[in-house]
């Protein structure tokens, strides 16, 4: 969503991403985020988007987190993707009691880009496997398992680590970003897109929190009644990517009308996306939200293919970067996937017609939008 006059957030944004993070995108994917991104992030304020005022961040409302996201995803995937983990732990903290220990001594730090955080709680979502247990210790906690997925190992300062512990609760603690006793990274993942984010998977040993670093404490039913909805909403990264792959498109008059097409069906869809994720959760309609996150992710892999198409055989060169937004799409096809997001998008998949039955696919009235 673009708003009339540009909160100076999203001038910055736009300002980082012409001025270093677009130029250098094709570089970083193939040789990984630097730490100078990082910097650059930090310096910007951008970390500190939908901070509150008070602890240092810019107090945003979500519209220009939105917009500051797509701006980002748009010119690096692979540098957003790294530090849009650090706005969950943000977010949190703003949430949560004052006077909370791990609120008053991390908040401020994580809303002025001091610390940059990254998450590792996706695999709660995995129940009924529990892939990383919380047992309760003496002064604190003990974490044991897997974590599948950790992004930006080597970039971030701390984590927000969640477990489930025997009583069937949430922890969410926050913790260093480092190999320490009881925490052990795996070889950086290669991937065939966003390896440049630095992901890895973490084996816990027995690895200890300290009480004071706990940040929430949920029911793990409670837990999913927030995160399925929560989760079925359509990442901005989506449409930052789509567009950002409709500005390859030249100026041949079958190129533009493709260009204009396509993005004047992606901002319906923005629009009514972006209405249903400013909905109050506990509301749910998750049938909607995923029929929008399913049309969302059909426009960006039309978007990127197009690119690739008007590109011609040079999309395939490894300087293109039409083939770098191709993969980078097909990454957020399961970015933040859940049961039922997947569910949703297979069922569209499955339901694809085509006009004679040897014609390009359309998709089906369910995901029409």
């Amino acid at each position: 969503m673009t708003t009339t006059t540009p909160h100076p957030l999203v001038t910055e944004a736009r300002r980082l991403a012409d001025g270093l993070l677009a130029p250098s995108a094709q570089r970083v994917d193939q040789n990984g985020v630097p730490a100078s991104h990082i910097e650059a992030v930090r310096r910007s304020g951008l970390l500190g988007v939908s901070a509150p005022g008070e602890y240092g961040g810019a107090g945003a409302p979500d519209p220009v987190a939105r917009e500051v996201a797509e701006i980002l995803a748009g010119a690096c995937c692979s540098t957003w993707f790294v530090q849009t983990q650090h706005h969950t732990p943000v977010r949190l903290l703003a949430k949560a009691e004052p006077g909370l220990p791990a609120r008053e001594r991390l908040l401020r730090p994580l809303a002025t880009g001091e610390l940059l955080a990254g998450i590792a709680y996706a695999h709660v979502r995995a129940f009924p496997r529990v892939p990383v247990r919380a047992t309760a210790e003496r002064g604190g906690l003990r974490f044991d398992g897997t974590v599948p997925w950790y992004t930006g190992w080597g970039l971030n300062d701390v984590m927000l680590l969640a477990g489930v512990t025997e009583a069937d609760e949430v922890v969410f603690a926050v913790t260093d970003a480092r190999e320490q006793p009881g925490l052990r990274p795996s070889p950086p993942m290669r991937l065939a897109a966003l390896t440049a984010a630095r992901t890895v998977s973490l084996v816990l040993d027995g690895l200890r929190v300290p009480e004071d670093s706990v940040v929430l404490r949920t029911p793990r039913e409670e837990f999913a009644r927030v995160d399925v909805p929560r989760s079925a909403n359509t990442s901005p990264a989506v449409f930052g990517v789509a567009s950002a792959a409709l500005d390859l498109l030249g100026d041949t008059a079958d190129e533009q009308e493709a260009a204009r097409s396509l993005r004047g069906r992606l901002d319906e869809v923005r629009t009514r996306a972006y209405a249903l994720a400013d909905r109050p959760v506990p509301r749910g309609r998750v049938e909607e939200r995923l029929a929008m996150r399913t049309r969302a992710y059909d426009l960006m892999r039309a978007a990127t293919t197009a690119a690739v198409v008007a590109g011609g055989g040079r999309a395939t060169s490894l300087d293109s970067p039409a083939q770098r937004l191709a993969r980078e799409g097909m990454f957020l096809l399961v970015q933040g996937q859940t049961a039922p997001v997947r569910q949703a998008h297979l069922a569209a998949l499955a339901s694809f017609r085509t006009a004679d039955g040897n014609g390009a696919p359309s998709p089906s009235r369910a995901c029409a939008g």
